[in-house]
């Protein structure tokens, strides 16, 4: 009986003390982790941003680190590791007689035991109890975990100054590459500051000279001229240690825990932004002083790039702003979405819309008369052409024909909430009035290289519950692929736009799977592009943050430069697949030798002259215009035929031209009369 309860209360006790262990070895593993620095990498596992941890130190996490490294180091720190429970009972017993001078050694702790002195934050405190704890955490790492992993956690967790923390960090901070390609010089001089990080790390005068003594003492073959110089390990740290800085565009991303994957890509992300900073020091000559960009690859519309100014380090005017999450006017850039609801409702390519002066009434009843980018009319003309060329009444007469509320509608189909009431912008969206952020207009444009398909951008990889919270799903058809690829078919053209971009110019590239619209806001303000293919998405904005002008700087000379700049990037990119534009949907049709393009159904002849009307006699001014008065001031009374003009029912003149002199205040009605025909307007005169 008295055995069993021995028995008993022995399986208890090693009960309980097994269970303790694992309780230690649990919460040792929970601080391993939590000293790891909250990590952004791009998609291809390069770290973006090291967020420092509790401490202020850089900790890098890595695995597999390399056999030399480990094997100096246990030289060095703890020969006997892979055979002692967690602690060495001689080398303790060699230390104390040390302590009290009948031995030459000094220190015992093993790499467990150092591992947990790190751990427990106990670096500063070494009394009795202190390492008596940190010999239980040692000893209960030594049962849960296997010696690799006890090994690759102390290599992660090791301080070797200067906020470095682990092997990763400090190999990349000192000496500007991976522990894997670290020479045997370097591994020493890394170890020589394991006991005094502070005092004896690469960037002070006796690293070297510490590390050589290591080198002796370990009778290590070592070249002395191999060593790194103090001045190179301080030029990298410090370079290094930019990567404690969130990127500007991806701070709404610096709350994230641990290591969050995104679909950056790092190689091609660096590149754009030198382009964009080289770019921009050209164009300051302009006044042009900020720039932004975005890069975005199909079909899951992942972001590849964000570039938001050309180089928030700096201090200059506006680089510390975000410019891609900042509302701008985006001119011309509306116009395709605007003929692609004129599509839907009855218009084609081919439809004729004539270029000329109009009076259009506001919603306040004010007149409202449209001008072109060249202050011209250019008469009859195809919605191709006059899309291809950005010509603005057109553009405003297929407004009129869709409807604001209608077009409103279907920007809210596409998710995007306008910064003000649609209404307020009336009919100005078509001239341009119309405010976006670049990452809005780029993420609305992806409807055309994805076949009428909206899909919200994408930027965290791998991981749908962050997405979630940052970008929630959205994936639905906007609008009949058919139309989609009408205006591709457009934007692709690069010959048709050549009377208003010219025949060379920034637009073109070396490619045909491509298609772009360019926008110019009001007294050049925003110059904006964007362009894609079916692979990738860029879009450019430049301007000045604080909405300065700039000296005529459009979206074909401004953003335009960039733009092909990144453009040449991505085609020699492996995002570049080289996949066709779609236009099977699309038919041809002959038309006095040219070739027009609309869809199978069509009735031609009838859809061409869609926006046909009677011709008007009088065809300047325009009724109810009001003109001031001067005693000096001359109307001319215009008309395309030879018609007789009355003035208050007054014969006047005859001819094209009247130029009518009033002589006093007034409304006066204009009559014209041709072949029987009578047409008459009023002018007010004040």
């Amino acid at each position: 009986m008295i055995m069993n309860k021995r028995i008993k209360i022995l399986f208890l006790f090693l009960s309980a003390l097994l269970i303790t262990t694992y309780l230690i070895d649990k919460d040792a593993i929970t601080r391993y982790e939590s000293l790891a620095s909250d990590q952004l990498i791009d998609r291809n596992g390069k770290t973006i941003s090291l967020k420092p941890n509790n401490k202020g130190n850089i900790a890098d996490y890595s695995e597999n680190y390399p056999k030399e490294f480990k094997s100096l180091l246990l030289k060095k720190e703890d020969q006997y590791f892979y055979y002692h429970l967690g602690f060495n009972p001689i080398s303790i017993i060699e230390d104390s007689l040390g302590r009290l001078g009948l031995s030459n050694r000094q220190g015992s702790s093993t790499i467990n035991q150092q591992l947990a002195k790190n751990l427990l934050g106990n670096e500063n405190e070494r009394d009795i109890k202190n390492k008596m704890i940190e010999i239980t955490y040692a000893i209960s790492l030594n049962v849960w975990s296997n010696k690799e992993s006890i090994l690759d956690m102390y290599l992660n967790s090791v301080y070797f100054g200067n906020q470095l923390q682990g092997l990763n960090s400090t190999s990349l901070g000192y000496f500007g590459t991976s522990p894997n390609n670290l020479t045997t010089e370097q591994n020493i001089q890394i170890l020589s500051s394991i006991n005094s990080p502070n005092a004896n790390n690469p960037i002070t005068d006796n690293n070297i000279e510490r590390a050589k003594s290591i080198a002796d003492n370990l009778n290590i073959e070592i070249d002395g001229n191999k060593f790194t110089p103090k001045n190179t390990s301080l030029k990298n740290l410090n370079e290094y240690k930019k990567i404690r800085n969130i990127p500007l565009e991806l701070t709404k991303y610096s709350e994230l825990k641990g290591r969050t994957g995104l679909t950056i890509d790092k190689e091609i992300d660096t590149r754009i932004k030198e382009s964009i900073k080289k770019n921009i020091e050209i164009l300051e000559t302009k006044k042009a002083k900020n720039a932004a960009a975005i890069i975005i690859s199909f079909p899951n519309n992942e972001i590849i790039s964000m570039t938001g100014s050309p180089d928030p380090s700096q201090f200059t005017e506006g680089y510390q702003i975000n410019m891609l999450e900042r509302p701008r006017q985006i001119g011309s850039t509306i116009k395709p979405f605007i003929y692609l609801k004129g599509f839907e409702k009855g218009m084609r390519p081919y439809t004729i819309l004539d270029d000329k002066e109009y009076k259009f009434r506001l919603s306040n009843n004010s007149p409202f008369y449209p001008k072109n980018y060249d202050s011209k009319y250019h008469g009859k003309l195809t919605a191709h052409y006059a899309l291809s060329n950005s010509i603005n009444v057109p553009a405003l007469l297929t407004l009129n024909y869709v409807g604001i509320d209608e077009f409103g509608k279907f920007l809210e189909e596409i998710e995007f909430k306008p910064h003000q009431d649609i209404k307020e912008y009336q009919l100005g969206i078509a001239m341009g009035a119309l405010e976006m952020t670049p990452k809005e207009l780029a993420s609305i444009f992806t409807i055309f290289p994805n076949n009428g398909h909206y899909n919200n951008l994408q930027i965290i990889k791998d991981n749908q519950e962050t997405n979630k919270r940052f970008e929630p799903t959205i994936n639905k058809q906007i609008i009949d692929e058919s139309y989609i690829q009408l205006i591709n078919k457009i934007l692709n053209d690069r010959k048709t736009s050549i009377d208003q971009f010219g025949a060379s110019s920034s637009l073109n590239l070396p490619i045909r799977n491509y298609a772009l619209k360019t926008g110019t806001s009001h007294d050049y303000t925003d110059s904006l592009i964007v362009g894609y293919t079916p692979d990738f998405l860029v879009a450019v904005w430049v301007g000045n943050a604080d909405s300065s002008e700039t000296e005529g700087v459009s979206g074909q000379i401004g953003a335009g430069f960039i733009w092909n700049d990144i453009m040449q990037i991505m085609i020699n990119s492996p995002y570049n697949k080289k996949t066709p534009l779609d236009f099977s949907n699309i038919k041809d049709f002959s038309d006095e030798g040219n070739i027009q393009y609309g869809l199978e159904s069509d009735d031609y002849e009838k859809i061409k002259n869609l926006f046909e009307e009677e011709s008007s006699l009088i065809s300047w001014p325009q009724d109810e215009d009001i003109f001031l008065f001067d005693h000096q001031s001359t109307i001319f009374l215009k008309s395309e035929d030879d018609v007789i003009w009355y003035v208050d029912d007054k014969k006047v003149s005859e001819g094209k031209e009247y130029p009518f002199k009033p002589q006093k205040k007034g409304y006066y009605k204009i009559t014209a009369s041709f072949e029987g025909k009578d047409e008459s307007i009023h002018l007010t005169v004040d």
